[in-house]
């Protein structure tokens, strides 16, 4: 049986688009801003910042390197290098990621379609009532309906292909959500009071820094940058070999890092003016996004547009997401299974519905079944967030400086005759600082999960 003609992406716009949008996502719209209020404001932003620099860049070099070498998802990619076991674990853990985590996430993405129509449909104080969030993520049948929207939206894209669903789609959202992003961050920092959210979040303070700024901001790197989920790998595949592969990892730090902040300047301010200075009411999880953010729009003039802004570029950011998420999941189908491309996103469909309902009914009609004693939903995030996801970027660190070697890396960022201005950074942290960090990461969230740590 022949394998399929491998897509590509059309140039270097398309990729880094695509690759920004696989990384700008809920994680950099609520647990950005909930992270830096809670770990030291500023200080926490530096520390991000450097991290994203060389942990994060060193991560996404490789990752995007491994993929174009290869031109292979990552089980393929994998096991380009040979065919042990840890090797084909390796890739499969890399490939089973985002297959776990798009469903529950398409749940989080029908939320935010039902406040979208709910701002649009002029219910902006209800929508700020303690009880509304809670109330309708126990009916089970509201929050189905709205989860089946948000993920058949994202298969049908997939479902496009690469150029026709991914980029294309990808070159429209990711501008506006950055319009969105600019214009809420300047409404946000000029309402009365808001100065001394800016402040905060803005200016280091070193009296603010502890061990957890450090663990938190690298923990943050996975969900920001979409680091060790597979699509940074599969990406890489569909890259032309004469596109420059440092450039663009460089514009799409750029573009994560610059969306992070403004999602801190749209969101810590605001609040900071509506608490009357308290960091606390930026309460983790959906909190954050569901309950405080809409009493605070309820509390400003414009309330009403400003959340169909907010919430349209939060479905943006979600949607940008889910479809990388699927992508890398749908490309190891057709990688290793040889299926078509119809085959596979039908195939997805039902995995993702599947998982989903138990996420998406874990709030109501199953309520009472729990695992660890957590609902479906945190179950899942926290298997691939804290549990796998640290893993196989120890996998693709060991990978690289064990395996290829990291001569063969420089080769391939070399290619279209660019020097590789970060292959001392790049060389130090793949083979010492990556492996550890990543092992830090997995043991806290593990210790935290089990109530061995506090953090």
């Amino acid at each position: 049986m022949s394998k399929n003609k491998r897509s590509t992406f059309s140039g270097k716009l398309g990729f880094v688009l695509s690759a920004a949008g696989a990384s700008v996502g809920l994680g950099n719209i609520w647990r950005f801003p909930y992270l830096a209020a809670k770990y030291g404001g500023g200080i926490f932003l530096l520390v991000y910042i450097i991290l994203a620099l060389t942990f994060g860049y060193t991560m996404i070099m490789a990752e995007t390197s491994l993929g174009r070498m290869t031109k292979k998802s990552p089980v393929g990619a994998y096991q380009s290098f040979g065919k042990s076991k840890w090797l084909s674990l390796g890739g499969w853990i890399n490939a089973i990621i985002p297959i776990l985590i798009v469903p529950y996430y398409s749940v989080i993405g029908g939320w935010v379609i039902k406040y979208l129509i709910g701002y649009f449909s002029g219910q902006a104080q209800t929508l700020a009532s303690d009880t509304y969030f809670s109330a309708f993520i126990s009916n089970g049948a509201s929050t189905e309906i709205c989860f089946i929207v948000f993920t058949f939206c994202t298969l049908g894209i997939i479902y496009a292909g690469v150029q026709n669903g991914i980029e294309r789609v990808s070159k429209f959202m990711m501008p506006v959500l950055v319009v969105l992003s600019v214009i809420i961050a300047i409404y946000s920092v000029t309402r009365p009071g808001a100065l001394e959210g800016v402040k905060y979040f803005l200016v280091p303070n070193p009296a603010n820094f502890s061990w957890m700024t450090v663990v938190s901001a690298m923990g943050q790197m996975f969900y920001s940058l979409s680091i060790a989920m597979g699509i940074l790998v599969t990406f890489g595949s569909y890259m032309l070999k004469d596109m420059s592969i440092e450039d663009s990892t460089q514009n799409v730090e750029i573009f994560d890092t610059a969306i992070a902040i403004m999602a801190g300047l749209m969101i810590i301010p605001a609040v900071f003016a509506f608490s009357g200075g308290d960091p606390d009411t930026l309460n983790a999880g959906p909190a954050l996004m569901f309950i405080t953010i809409p009493k605070v729009f309820a509390n400003m003039g414009l309330g009403t547009g400003i959340g169909i802004l907010f919430f349209l570029l939060v479905l943006f950011a979600a949607m940008t997401s889910s479809i990388a998420l699927t992508e890398s999941a749908v490309s190891t189908f057709e990688d290793e299974l040889y299926w078509g491309r119809k085959k596979s996103t039908i195939v997805m469909a039902v995995i993702m519905v599947s998982l989903g309902s138990l996420s998406c009914l874990g709030y109501g009609p199953l309520a009472n079944v729990t695992i660890i004693g957590m609902q479906f939903l945190d179950f899942f995030d926290f298997l691939t967030n804290s549990v796998m996801m640290p893993i196989a970027a120890i996998a693709t660190c060991l990978l690289v400086s064990r395996v290829i070697g990291v001569k063969k890396i420089e080769e391939e960022v070399t290619l279209e005759g660019k020097p590789f201005r970060r292959k001392k950074i790049f060389y130090f942290m793949i083979q010492y600082l990556c492996p550890i960090f990543a092992a830090i990461i997995l043991i806290s969230s593990v210790a935290n999960a089990f109530g061995w740590i506090s953090m």
